[in-house]
């Protein structure tokens, strides 16, 4: 079947800040990752928020699949943001409740499955994490990297078709900078990564760079990098 044409991610006119200042306009292609690289008060940190609704910009407009979220009804939202992953930055995980837990929220709360394929369906992402050894462990008890595979694991529990992912390798070494991003593209088709995955962030680890088709300096609007 083919895939609808247009971008699944755009941004028009946003105004940013700092050594950005300007309107940010960026489209983000079915199958691309894309990185936005930006100093701390660039206001690169939003972009993700304003993507999802979250935040509305001082001007412009955000819009995943065609649609500006942030004007909808809370329930339209969620029913958008199914389709969606995202990573915050940090971690954002609950610290009461273990990283299985953690994983196995969005699918208890946010959909109709039942028990049994729920829970299969997180032992598959613990599995793919490599976090089944810690998997009964809260976040305090675990590391930096161990919590951000738990983080991603929740994004991608829906396996959506878009993934947003806010500073997402601050901490990590470069092979597991790699190993993430390559689980939150989903693997390889003709056209590129299987999910269309989104990345903000201060810098992009130099392992990464030839594993996206774009990045994108805020300072200047260059497409430092473009990949056939």
């Amino acid at each position: 079947m083919n895939e609808p044409d247009g971008p699944l991610l755009e941004f028009h006119g946003i105004p940013m800040t700092g050594s950005a200042a300007g309107a940010f306009e960026l489209l983000v292609m079915r199958h691309e990752t894309v990185v936005v690289v930006g100093d701390e008060n660039s206001g690169v940190d939003s972009l993700a928020e304003f993507a999802l609704g979250l935040e509305a910009p001082a001007a412009g407009s955000a819009a995943v699949f065609g649609t500006n979220l942030q004007p909808l009804p809370r329930r339209e939202q969620l029913a958008f943001r199914r389709r969606l992953g995202y990573l915050p930055a940090g971690d954002g995980l609950l610290n009461n409740l273990s990283l299985r837990d953690n994983v196995r929220l969005p699918l208890r709360f946010g959909s109709n499955f039942k028990t049994d394929e729920i829970e299969g369906r997180v032992d598959v992402i613990l599995a793919m994490l490599r976090l089944n050894r810690v998997a009964q462990e809260r976040p305090a008890q675990a590391n930096e990297e161990q919590r951000r595979r738990a983080a991603l694991g929740r994004a991608l529990a829906f396996d959506p078709e878009l993934v947003l992912l806010e500073q997402p390798f601050v901490g990590l070494t470069d092979r597991a900078s790699a190993e993430l991003l390559e689980i939150a593209r989903g693997g390889e088709i003709g056209a590129g990564g299987r999910r269309t995955v989104f990345v903000t962030g201060q810098g992009i680890p130099m392992l990464l760079r030839n594993r996206v088709e774009r990045v994108v300096h805020l300072a200047d609007s260059r497409h430092l990098l473009t990949r056939p």
